[in-house]
């Protein structure tokens, strides 16, 4: 009914694109739109099909969705020839305020008629099915005047849009709530006309100190979480396409290909990952990293000892010219030595990148003047900080920070914003005099 691949299928993340393209046994990817430019795809993205993902669009807004991301996703779906487009049963704006976050819905015929609204409106500007995906919340509404399984039944009535089920979402909500899982998904299913689910998510989740559980995507699935996923399966007619999220701290190839092989064979479907796939010379086999700081500079002694000391066997003409160099030219030269240098630095940045390694290299921090709202910031969280002011998180980041940082009220790298943010939207007689720091 929508066109999506069955099979395994994983979320497009450029930090594991390189893992991901030896992955022989990938049905689909799912790509996150605001992540993505229309003019400008990733060619590895379009070896699969591709089912566009958002998280922007905001269809449970009473004034309406914006335009401009509507057309968005069009031209994301077109760019991709994607197979369906999928979005959250949420909002992330209201008022003319971002929330910046997915937001649960009230269950009531009001709310009903603005999502239904809403996702007429963003139907008739698409090429493609819109699926809708019922999110994970921390809380529910009160004067709710349908459950949740009635509430998606009447939206697919009034719609017809399929349902990406989110079998992680289903999971951390029932266990946040004190109800049993497989429950809830009997209760969510039973309402639901055969063929309703387009495809389905799974991801890890987190507790924090109070107990409750987080979607995190950043976390593996645990099992707990795939033997839903099986007993899912099990009440459908036919398997679904099953998608795996993961958009942060990526563990080894090896480690992420038998993860995606764990959720494959809790859904039925074969293992994307053959047997010895990678095993070779290809992008992804795990290598061990290069070594750094005082390993890499005993290496280096040895080499240049090996060199000077007659480990490699000597031409005539002088003893600086060795059997791997040419005739007359010094390998042991500064320029020589830079040049491979380089050169091992690239082969470096492309094992990380094609090992599945965790993000980018990060780089020393360097110390310099703070301007503007930064340095105001930083100065008025030690303030509240000396009156006690500051609840125990903040304390507690406060403090990494600095003792991080070095900083002394006077020079410190530039924050990640975070902070300064908070601080100045939580008072507004600073905010109303100066502008706080940017969302970027």
């Amino acid at each position: 009914m929508t066109g999506v691949p069955g099979g395994t299928g994983v979320g497009w993340r450029s930090g594991v694109a390189a893992v991901l393209d030896d992955v022989d046994g990938l049905a689909f990817h799912e790509v996150v739109a605001e992540s993505l430019r229309p003019d400008a795809v990733p060619a590895s993205l379009l070896r699969r099909p591709v089912v566009v993902h958002g998280v922007r669009l905001s269809p449970g807004s009473p004034e309406g969705v914006d335009p401009g991301r509507v057309a968005h996703l069009a031209a994301c779906a077109a760019a991709t020839d994607a197979a369906l487009v999928s979005e959250h049963i949420a909002f992330t704006r209201a008022g003319g305020i971002e929330a910046g976050h997915l937001l649960p819905l009230p269950r009531t015929r009001e709310a009903l008629d603005v999502l239904v609204a809403n996702v007429t409106a963003t139907r008739a500007e698409l090429d493609v099915p819109l699926a809708l995906e019922p999110i994970a919340a921390l809380f529910d509404w009160p004067g709710d005047e349908f459950d949740e399984a009635g509430f998606l039944y009447r939206l697919h009535d009034r719609t017809g849009a399929p349902l990406l089920l989110d079998v992680a979402n289903v999971f951390v909500n029932a266990r946040n709530r004190g109800r049993d899982p497989r429950a809830d998904v009997d209760a969510l299913l039973a309402g639901l006309p055969s063929g309703a689910v387009a495809y389905c998510h799974v991801a890890g989740h987190a507790a924090d100190a109070a107990g409750l559980l987080h979607d995190t995507h950043t976390d593996p699935v645990p099992d707990a979480v795939l033997a839903l996923l099986t007993h899912t399966v099990a009440q459908l007619p036919v398997p679904p396409p099953v998608m795996l999220e993961r958009d942060g701290r990526y563990p080894p190839a090896a480690v992420l290909r038998a993860e995606l092989d764990a959720v494959a064979a809790a859904a039925g479907h074969a293992a994307p990952c053959r047997a010895g796939a990678g095993a070779g010379r290809g992008p992804g086999r795990w290598r061990r990293p290069p070594p750094t700081g005082r390993a890499r500079r005993e290496r280096r002694a040895r080499a240049a000892t090996g060199r000077a000391g007659g480990g490699a066997r000597r031409r005539r003409g002088g003893p600086g010219r060795v059997r791997r160099g040419a005739p007359g030219r010094d390998p042991g030269g500064a320029a020589a030595q830079a040049g491979r240098a380089r050169r091992r630095g690239v082969a470096a940045a492309r094992r990380r990148r094609r090992g599945g390694l965790a993000g980018p290299v990060r780089r020393p921090l360097r110390r310099r003047r703070p301007y503007g709202p930064e340095r105001e910031g930083w100065d008025l969280a030690r303030e509240l900080a000396a009156a006690g002011r500051l609840g125990a998180g903040a304390r507690r980041e406060l403090a990494a920070r600095e003792a991080a940082l070095h900083y002394d009220g006077r020079t410190a790298p530039r924050p990640r914003n975070r902070l300064s943010r908070w601080w100045y939207r939580s008072r507004p007689e600073r905010s109303g005099s100066r502008s706080g720091p940017s969302d970027g």
